[in-house]
């Protein structure tokens, strides 16, 4: 007889009912209230069971995934909150709230210049940055299972709503915009997470591009992090064994799966109930690709990446991304120099076989494009990062190797300089005009 695990979720208003609770101080508590406010708090009782060590609260990488920690907001913004909690000022509290959200740049990398109009309509659902990918952002899909603290995408949970993605219009416009460009070929559904969605609506919102006149879709994938915070969605859900018949339905129509899976850290693959729902996924045909960034706390380890990978690989998935943490939120807290990502890359790239090897990175989602930190090196008297575009606003700036003057204390592209005395990135110009009239295309793509 299979154990049902009922879904049971943890916010501010009731993390007090979680079994380990006696085990945070009041330290711990005064943090999740504070910093709660500001960043969206949620987890999960399968979060709570079977990932964290609450023996180990200080150390724990998945409490500290999950729950706000006091240094998650800067020194000046964690007072002025706190304070403004203290003398139940609830007025200026939310004012102080707005204000600080405002100042951690709460959408980063240009998302806005990646949403197109469409027969006069801003397709607020909808972006793309990349000739053959569209992402859709399903509105029944923009919550998590749980909220990762490092989040790029956190305002899909705050009261942002002019932050927020989500299909607004008519879903049969973004079909329409689809078939428009007949150069996109894969169609990324993401969120917050689309697993959140019962398996009659990701169904509807699949469906269409599963149709013969969509025959130019040649991938579907759907990213998620559920696998990590609740693979019973995949196992003993009401709905499970529909959502895996909605996955056989698409390998079956000739379409590409893959399932986009987040694995920030080796004990999220350890459970019995994630290997059994990524079996379960398997077993239909789709595949699963995984990704991360690299972040202070968590994973700042080449040991803990070469294990992470090892056991992805061991499972069936495909290691596929480690990125640069987003300049968003949390970020003072879990960024690492751009330096020390590379390294980390380098030396657990080396600790596993060639099948591992599939994964690409350090990579930073810039306005541009994706670059990646290839290397370190030394040219012309001069220490350099080498670095390349793998995806780029325009494709011809793909694969095209490029340098930047070395900064030990660069934790992002913008932080970097050309070298050898080049005033901007050979991109640079090309990319400024074509910002300056994105907002009015009809794509956000070449």
């Amino acid at each position: 007889m299979k154990t049902v695990k009922k879904y049971q979720s943890y916010t501010l208003q009731n993390y007090d009912h979680i079994p380990q609770s006696s085990s945070l101080s009041c330290e711990d508590r005064q943090a999740i209230e504070v910093v709660g406010r500001v960043l969206p708090f949620k987890t999960n009782n399968y979060v709570t069971d079977e990932l964290i060590q609450w023996d180990h609260l200080e150390e724990d990488p998945i409490f500290t995934l999950n729950f706000p920690r006091r240094k998650i907001l800067l020194p000046h913004h964690y007072s002025e909150v706190e304070g403004l909690i203290a003398r139940r000022d609830e007025r200026k509290l939310r004012a102080s709230i707005e204000k600080i959200r405002m100042e951690l740049n709460p959408n980063p990398s240009g998302q806005e210049y990646n949403v197109p109009v469409f027969n006069g309509v801003r397709l607020h659902g909808l972006q793309h940055k990349y000739r053959e990918t569209v992402l859709l952002f399903p509105r029944p899909g923009q919550r998590c299972f749980a909220n990762c603290t490092f989040c790029f995408r956190w305002p899909q949970f705050s009261n942002l709503p002019d932050m927020r993605f989500s299909i607004k219009e008519d879903y049969e416009l973004y079909v329409k915009y689809i078939k428009a460009h007949p150069k996109v070929t894969d169609v990324l559904f993401t969120g917050g997470d689309p697993m959140v969605m019962d398996a009659s609506l990701l169904r509807a919102h699949i469906e269409p591009i599963l149709s013969a006149s969509m025959k130019q879709i040649r991938h579907i994938r759907i990213g998620t992090k559920a696998l990590a915070y609740w693979p019973y969605r995949f196992i003993t859900d009401e709905d499970a064994d529909d959502i895996l018949r909605l996955f056989d339905d698409i390998i079956r129509s000739g379409k590409h799966l893959t399932i986009m899976a987040h694995f920030n850290h080796p004990v999220e693959l350890t459970t019995d109930a994630v290997k059994k729902a990524i079996q379960r996924i398997r077993n239909t045909g789709a595949q699963i690709r995984t990704q991360s960034p690299v972040l202070r706390h968590i994973n700042d380890c080449p040991k803990l990446w070469a294990e992470m990978w090892q056991l992805q690989v061991g499972l069936g998935c495909i290691p596929y991304y480690m990125f640069v943490a987003r300049d968003t939120g949390a970020k003072h807290y879990f960024e690492i120099p751009l330096a020390q990502c590379q390294t980390i890359f380098r030396e657990a790239y080396q600790k596993v076989s060639g099948i591992c090897r599939t994964v690409r990175g350090p990579s930073m989602s810039d306005h541009a494009g994706k670059i990646q930190i290839l290397g370190v090196s030394e040219a012309a008297g001069e220490k350099l990062f080498v670095l390349r575009f793998i995806q780029g606003r325009n494709p011809d700036w793909v694969a095209k190797p490029f340098f930047a003057k070395y900064n030990p204390d660069a934790t992002w592209f913008d932080q970097l300089e050309p070298a050898f005395g080049e005033k901007e990135f050979f991109f640079e110009h090309e990319l400024g005009n074509y910002l300056r009239d994105a907002l009015e295309r009809d794509t956000g793509a070449y």
